[in-house]
């Protein structure tokens, strides 16, 4: 008996503001992009696309004379950071086949190469929309076709259209990828398609929309036939008044509501739970029937009868009485997706998918992960965090994708760092950024150690003592004041060192730039030294100031302007104190 096909999985991904959303509509004719915040999607939602719609939206499968096997699509809306490219089962992608749109006028953003990256990791074949083409100013449809209108555009137009589709052709060559136009591919295992589209015209949704039927047809029937087991992942929980249900997507096989299933948890250990309602997403639109079964591929939405807490992202399957074999195979499973190392930071993120993306853009990054979670940032990241302070002050910090802070945690986060976004580009440069600053300050600290540098300005006006220590009064112009530090004058003289310091009349340890305090310096005769000059600055030793000179970029502009008048007034006696 031959074996039933199923829905390929398809995603539709890439950055941000390059239309993902929009293509999608004309796929399903809808007006998502309208209703979603600011524009961009905020929830993964899937989309049932069967056959006989696919044939009415795309006369071309017909006429193209394509026999077509595949029931329809599951198409997958995602948010745009690359996280959710990374929907995962056991063995690679829950997406079988990925449409990357990439704006033919800005090419491949951050987040667009995040994406390539991941689809490389997962093996997933993808084919990529070039969307808006209609923003090519002078940009006419001509009917015809694809192939037709794109080559008899004006000749400027088709120009600009060159220039920028063979820029984009360079620069997926420098992610490893060879891609061209799809009517210029025989061979389609050895280069990636390109499809002209824009989603305000409509021109280009025809092909689109014919490349995955061809490209499903012809290279996944082997992998979409349908087993008996059911399997899935978990996507998202959603609460409705009273009531909570877990919208989720079946991939194999075929689900009754009278089964018993097994969901992974974080540590492994199966969650066995019957199903208390089952819906299946219907064609073209958002809502759900209530069915006694269902078949892959389809988006399903659950109620169920355990209440014990389920996380986005795991994998299910039926429970037939076989907790031992389930518990090896989900302990397996998770451990392969989460591998931390020996130190690090903490990461967080809201589901499992998000999780392992985030891993595994960090490591891109070459950030280590000490421990990794999913949920909310809670009083043990913060405890962990904070131990690192100890260990190493870049690894004292918490990152989270998509997730908020325990409120108990507040006294613990004000000595760690905790950085969180709903963007996981966003969230990797703001921690980049973090560590660099971070780095640096360690390394002025260092630096520091070796001594402070400072220039003060005299305050003839405060003399309170002129002799045995004399004591008087000045303004850090620049720098950090400490005990202990030498000085010397404008024409060079070391003056002394700095024995005390006062402000408000306290003893203090430091003073910093603005800072106006009296300062005694002992072994001084004020009339006599310091009378007719107006600044002093910290006595450098050679070596000191080359190591400076050395880490000058660890300097802000004041510190960097005092190491210069330093360097001209040793100079004049030593010219290799020059800056």
């Amino acid at each position: 008996m031959k074996k039933k096909i199923r829905q390929p999985i398809v995603t539709v991904v890439g950055h941000v503001d390059h239309g993902k959303t929009s293509i999608l509509d004309c796929l399903r004719n809808t007006g998502v992009q309208e209703r979603e915040a600011g524009g961009i999607t905020q929830k993964i939602s899937f989309t049932s696309y069967p056959i006989d719609q696919l044939k009415a939206a795309c006369p071309l499968i017909e006429s193209s004379g394509i026999k077509l096997d595949i029931p329809g699509f599951l198409l997958i809306d995602t948010p745009g950071h690359a996280a959710f490219t990374n929907l995962r089962k056991r063995g690679g992608s829950l997406a079988d086949l990925a449409v990357l749109v990439i704006d033919i006028s800005e090419g491949i953003k951050p987040q667009t190469a995040e994406v390539i990256q991941i689809l490389k990791m997962n093996k997933t074949p993808f084919i990529i929309a070039l969307n808006k083409i209609d923003r090519i100013t002078g940009w006419k449809q001509i009917p015809g076709g694809l192939k037709h209108s794109v080559e008899n555009q004006p000749e400027r137009v088709k120009q600009v259209f060159d220039e920028r589709y063979y820029t984009l052709i360079g620069a997926l060559q420098a992610h490893g990828l060879d891609a061209d136009l799809f009517y210029n591919i025989d061979d389609y295992t050895k280069k990636i398609a390109m499809v002209p589209t824009s989603a305000q015209t409509k021109e280009g949704i025809a092909e689109l929309i014919m490349m995955l039927c061809g490209l499903s047809q012809k290279f996944l029937t082997k992998k979409l036939k349908l087993n008996e087991d059911p399997k899935g992942v978990m996507l998202e929980i959603k609460k409705d008044k009273s009531t909570s249900y877990i919208e989720s997507i079946l991939y194999d096989g075929e689900l009754k509501r009278t089964d018993k299933i097994a969901v992974a948890s974080f540590d492994g250990e199966p969650i066995i739970t019957k199903i208390r309602i089952l819906e299946e997403i219907e064609p073209l639109c958002s809502k759900f029937k209530t069915k006694e079964k269902v078949i892959a591929s389809t988006g399903i939405r659950m109620q169920l009868v355990e209440k014990t807490e389920i996380l986005p992202g795991m994998p299910f399957v039926k429970f037939k009485d076989n907790l031992k074999e389930l518990r090896e195979k989900f302990k397996k499973e998770i451990g392969e997706s989460i591998k931390t190392d020996k130190k690090g930071i903490i990461a967080k993120a809201d589901s499992l998918g998000s999780l392992e993306a985030l891993l595994v853009l960090l490591k891109q990054n070459t950030i280590p992960v000490v421990k990794a979670g999913i949920g909310k940032i809670n009083k043990s990241d913060a405890i962990s965090a904070k131990a690192n302070l100890e260990i190493d002050p870049l690894d004292s910090i918490i990152v989270g994708f998509n997730v908020d802070s325990d409120e108990e945690i507040k006294e613990i986060s004000s000595k760690i760092k905790i950085i969180t976004n709903d963007v996981v580009y966003k969230l990797i440069e703001d921690l980049v950024e973090w560590r660099q600053n971070k780095q640096k300050e360690i390394e002025k600290k260092r630096l520091m150690g070796l001594t402070t540098i400072c220039k003060l300005e005299l305050l003839p006006q405060y003399i309170f003592r002129n002799t045995k220590p004399a004591i008087f009064g000045i303004r850090v112009i620049g720098g950090k004041l400490t005990s202990g530090l030498s000085m010397i004058d404008e024409s060079d003289e070391k003056i002394g060192n700095v024995k005390n310091i006062q402000a408000d009349q306290k003893s203090v340890k430091e003073a910093i730039e603005g800072q106006e305090v009296a300062i005694s310096i002992p072994g001084v005769v004020y009339d006599r030294q310091l009378k007719d000059k107006k600044f002093l600055y910290t006595n450098l030793g050679e070596s000191q100031f080359k190591e400076f000179k050395k880490n000058k970029d660890l300097l802000n502009g004041t510190e960097m302007n005092i190491l210069k008048d330093i360097s001209e007034l040793k100079r004049k006696t030593k010219p290799e104190w020059g800056m």
